[in-house]
């Protein structure tokens, strides 16, 4: 089983202030949504893909991490602390149970399945409940990443066309970038865990395709080479990270690209999407 791009986990500490930037950009935002552990979150959903930004709202809240069982509240929490940007990649699921199984063959580390249901709050002041399953992994040479897999009990409840409607025409997940100094060192990790063993070796690093966009990893050399002086000069913190994500936009004419230094930690590359 080859597994897609869900969604990636964007760590901020304003959460309104992250709203109205990508606003700004064209972005539709989600309403504010709360977590039982202590997070908020607000959205953007593409084709099948979202952003999460996130935000610790309430510390009093978050569980601390215990053996075998992973924290999604404190993670993001010590995240920053370090630094704002993406902090967990996360691919789709159809099956949590096959997941489990198929990263203990691959000999993946996981932690207790972990499982949640929440209000989402709707555009026209309605809600609607929705459930998910998570499947959380580590890769020992990048522990300040956060990985899982995301299963969606309620999709026709979660994914919403006035959501999915972007003024800059955003509409599918291309790729996403890592920053690694050694991107061999993980092509195992990340085989295992998407299920695609067909990676392409290239100057740059490593490439994955999967149903549903690329996961890239680069040297920071290759980085600065593909993005740009100021892409790479935005750069914070230590490798391996999450460093961009390039999204497919109806109607752009030429690509652009937001360094993480005007965007919360991530670059975002908008690039056009061809017929």
């Amino acid at each position: 089983m080859v597994r897609g791009l869900d969604h990636l986990v964007v760590a901020v500490k304003d959460l309104d202030a992250a709203f109205r930037t990508y606003s700004a950009l064209g972005f539709t935002v989600t309403p504010e949504n709360r977590h039982a552990w202590g997070t908020s979150n607000r959205l953007i959903q593409l084709d099948g893909f979202f952003i999460e930004l996130l935000a610790v709202a309430d510390p009093e809240l978050i569980e601390q991490p215990e053996e075998g069982a992973f924290s999604f509240g404190a993670f993001n929490r010590d995240f920053l602390t370090r630094r704002e940007g993406a902090s967990m990649l996360v691919l789709e699921s159809r099956d949590p149970e096959r997941d489990r199984a198929d990263f203990a063959d691959a000999g993946l580390q996981t932690f207790e399945p972990f499982s949640f249901e929440r209000v989402a709050n709707l555009a026209d002041g309605s809600t609607a409940r929705v459930a998910f399953d998570l499947t959380f992994l580590r890769d020992p040479l990048a522990p300040k990443i956060g990985y899982f897999t995301c299963h969606n009990r309620y999709p026709e409840n979660f994914w919403k066309p006035a959501f999915q409607n972007h003024e800059n025409g955003a509409q599918s997940v291309k790729a996403v970038y890592l920053l690694a100094e050694d991107p061999s060192d993980h092509h195992e990790f990340l085989g295992g865990m998407t299920g695609q063993r067909e990676m392409r070796a290239t100057s740059l690093g490593v490439e994955l395709q999967t149903p549903r966009g690329k996961i890239s990893v680069l040297t920071p050399r290759a980085f600065r080479d593909l993005l740009g002086e100021e892409a790479a000069n935005a750069v914070h913190g230590d490798v391996p990270q999450i460093a961009a994500l390039e999204i497919s936009c109806k109607g752009l004419g030429e690509t652009k690209t937001i360094p993480a230094s005007d965007l919360f930690g991530l670059t975002l590359v908008l690039s056009p999407a061809f017929p």
